[in-house]
Formats: C-alpha cells, sequence, structure tokens
C-alpha cells in the first residue's frame, strides 16, 4: 500500500490559516508550543469579554476547530500533522479560562498545558490514538487543559498551604 503524498498548506485559505496558527505552526521546532505562545495574546484579548461572552467564543472556537482541522487535515492528506495548531490555541485558552487570572496561573498553566498535551499521560492518549479526524485532533488537546488547569489549581493551594 502506498503511503498517501501530503500536500502543502494553501496560506490563502482562512480555514488554513487559522488552523497553523496563523503561521505560528510553521516554525521547524516545536510547532505546538510555538502555536501556544501565539494564542497567548488572543486569550489576553477574549479574556477581556464578560464572562459568559468568553465561554461562547470559547465553544464556538472549540467547535469551529473540528471543523478546521479535519478540512485541513484532509485538505493536506495527514492525520494529525503537528502544524496544525489551532487545538492548541483551544486547549490553552480551556486551561487558562478555568484559572484565576494572575501570572502565577497563566506561567503554570502554560507550562502544565504543554507538558500534557507532548506527554500525553493517559487517558489522554487513549483519546489520541482512537478518536481520529477533526474531532480526535481537538479532544486531546481540551482533556490536556482540562488536567492543566486541575493540576494548576492543585500546585497553587499546596503552594499556598505550604509556604504562607
Amino acid at each position: 500500500m502506498k503511503k498517501q503524498q501530503k500536500t502543502k498548506f494553501n496560506y490563502k485559505d482562512p480555514i488554513h490559516l487559522l488552523a497553523i496558527g496563523m503561521g505560528s505552526g510553521l516554525v521547524s521546532k516545536a510547532p505546538g508550543t510555538a502555536g501556544t505562545v501565539m494564542a497567548l495574546p488572543l486569550f489576553f484579548l477574549i479574556n477581556q469579554l464578560p464572562t459568559t461572552a468568553f465561554w461562547i467564543v470559547l465553544t464556538v472556537a472549540t467547535l469551529a476547530g473540528i471543523f478546521i482541522c479535519d478540512k485541513t487535515s484532509k485538505d493536506t492528506n495527514t492525520t494529525d500533522d503537528p502544524r496544525i495548531v489551532w487545538d492548541e490555541f483551544c486547549g490553552l485558552w480551556l486551561t487558562l479560562g478555568l484559572l484565576e487570572y494572575n501570572a502565577i496561573n497563566i506561567i503554570l498553566g502554560f507550562i502544565l498545558f504543554r507538558v500534557f498535551d507532548i506527554l500525553k499521560p493517559w487517558p489522554i492518549i487513549f483519546f489520541d490514538k482512537k478518536v481520529k479526524g477533526g474531532f480526535g485532533i481537538m479532544l486531546d488537546d481540551i482533556i490536556a487543559g482540562l488536567f492543566a488547569a486541575i493540576c494548576t489549581t492543585v500546585v497553587v493551594r499546596l503552594c499556598t498551604l505550604i509556604f504562607l
């Protein structure tokens, strides 16, 4: 069976541009981390919205991400191309949206999100391997975002108890 040849991203297609994080996913080393860094300024913008509006934007971005990631992966003949980073945007936004807004939570949330996204501990790895298409691309990052928010909260509370 022949391996399908990957095709290039269409930089004129707004769906592809969103999928590659406006180009941040095209860096040669650690495209997921580059995409996550690019997601930060956008988080700071959408975080200024009223809480309900923030969660609506995140929900729409996540649901749209299923389509964005699915279409782009099909157009480029890939399954979960590391250059597709829209899932990192939504995963980080979820992490930070669940946390109290302060520098420690933002930094620790960012780091823990990347750790969970890269290492993919169970059950993240299960969903990464078993769920395909745009939904699968998005799902493992959403779970990583939840894990990162929970662990950030636990670490910050434990440090508060121990050191204060």
